[in-house]
């Protein structure tokens, strides 16, 4: 009876997938607002890092910035024996390329990545925009301290890279601070194409564009709330995919779409505090962040901000006009807030990168039945406990019902109408984390 009971609690034991993973409680609490503003305030100290500014300058300018971020990589590197690789990743910009480009200069990145064990080559990425400007982007010698925007992305991912560090991740982990930003995005496209051209496999891109500022210009003050912008589909879609959602839907279901409804679930899950607000957009209305060039050549993206903007703190030269203060200054910065934000990022790559890969192809079938057939690749990882299939009403924005199903990879749905619904699967660990949920991407057909 002893070896029966004893048998019985180790099947349940190796079997029981974990609800929440005490380490991501752990990641949260080591994120410290002290270090943010510390951080910030380097920042500011440049003067101005607007792209064009000075780059020969120890003190001044975003060549001075820019050196300083490395440094910041470096030291991290150097306190985890190594594990981060800390690089400039650069390229030429010309007149030719802009109206907002004054004379030829080196857009300059910089890079660290915290490499994954089993997938070194799959990358999540924390961004942040180095550069700032006036309330004229051509001015790049008036001071311009970009202390919002975007020092706090910038301190958010060095942030990131302290705590993150002190960890070993199946996936990879890139720490960014990317420059000329408000020229163009012209950072964000010369790091995508890099990307490209080394077959990164980017699980997705989260860029952190003004986290600190809590005090909107209409009058509300909110410390909870945040934005995911996302966009609804692939840009690279072809006109038979676009054809294809007439008929078997999915127009809000591309792949940056379930990474903002990832970031969503994670968050209420393990910071029930806060409000995460998904917007169905790209980014703000007639504005672009430095996600949109990664969407571009079809890796997912979102862009994650504060949900009140202040736009006399803005791209504003710092002065005084009819008694309201203008400028992008360190005294709005709500460093609460901040580290708020930065735990939203680092506890979201750190649950990608410790989740298996997401299945590549997932098919769907069960027209005119009353039942859902599910059918996907299988995901060879060591660590998989298995699939969850996932479902939610057609007007919902998240994901509102799952089963487990272990380690099949087909699973019919009993009594689930399929055109009430829209269906995704994900892979789970044994250690309980998940990869994001993939939508269909093709029928099954008898």
């Amino acid at each position: 009876m002893k070896n029966i009971i004893l048998f019985t609690l180790l099947f349940i034991s190796a079997n029981t997938i974990a609800q929440t993973n005490p380490k991501v409680y752990d990641i949260i609490d080591a994120v410290s607002a002290e270090h943010l503003e510390n951080k910030v305030q380097h920042l500011v100290d440049f003067g101005t890092r607007n792209t064009f500014s000075d780059t020969l300058s120890d003190t001044r300018g975003i060549g001075a910035a820019r050196r300083w971020v490395k440094s910041e990589f470096d030291k991290i590197s150097e306190e985890c024996g190594g594990c981060l690789e800390v690089f400039y990743q650069k390229k030429m910009v010309t007149t030719e390329m802009g109206s907002r480009v004054p004379f030829n200069t080196y857009v300059v990145n910089v890079v660290a990545i915290q490499r994954g064990k089993k997938y070194p080559n799959s990358l999540i990425m924390m961004s942040g925009d180095i550069d700032s400007r006036g309330s004229n982007t051509m001015n790049y010698e008036i001071d311009a301290p970009g202390a919002n925007d975007n020092a706090t992305g910038v301190a958010g991912a060095i942030e990131a890279a302290r705590v993150l560090s002190k960890y070993e991740f199946d996936h990879s982990i890139a720490y960014v601070g990317l420059s000329g930003e408000e020229q163009g995005l012209f950072g964000g496209q010369f790091l995508a194409e890099y990307a490209k051209e080394n077959d990164w496999e980017l699980i997705g891109i989260f860029n952190n564009d003004m986290i600190g500022n809590i005090e909107g210009v209409d009058g509300v003050i909110d410390n909870r709330s945040f934005r995911i912008f996302s966009e609804a589909h692939n840009p690279l879609e072809t006109e038979r995919d676009r054809s294809m959602k007439r008929f078997y839907g999915g127009e809000v279901d591309g792949a940056s779409r379930q990474l903002a409804r990832y970031v969503h679930k994670t968050t209420q899950t393990y910071m029930p505090e806060m409000n995460p607000q998904m917007v169905y957009r790209l980014d703000r209305f007639g504005r672009g962040g430095h996600h949109k060039p990664f969407n571009d050549v079809g890796y997912p993206g979102i862009r994650i901000m504060e949900s009140h903007e202040n736009y006399n703190r803005q791209h504003q030269d710092i002065r005084t006009e009819n008694g309201i203060e203008y400028g992008d200054v360190i005294e709005y910065v709500n460093f609460d807030y901040v580290k708020k934000l930065t735990a939203v990022n680092a506890i979201n790559m750190a649950s990608l990168a410790w989740a298996p890969p997401a299945p590549k192809v997932v098919k769907i079938g069960g027209i005119v039945e009353a039942s859902v057939k599910l059918k996907w690749n299988e995901v060879n990882d060591e660590d998989l406990a298995g699939y969850k299939i996932y479902w939610r009403h057609t007007t919902s924005p998240t994901w509102q019902h799952s089963r487990f199903v272990g380690k099949l990879t087909e699973f019919t749905l009993e009594g689930i109408v399929i055109d009430n619904y829209y269906f995704g699967v994900s892979t789970v660990g044994k250690n309980g984390h998940e990869s994001p949920v993939v939508f269909p991407n093709s029928l099954l057909r008898d």
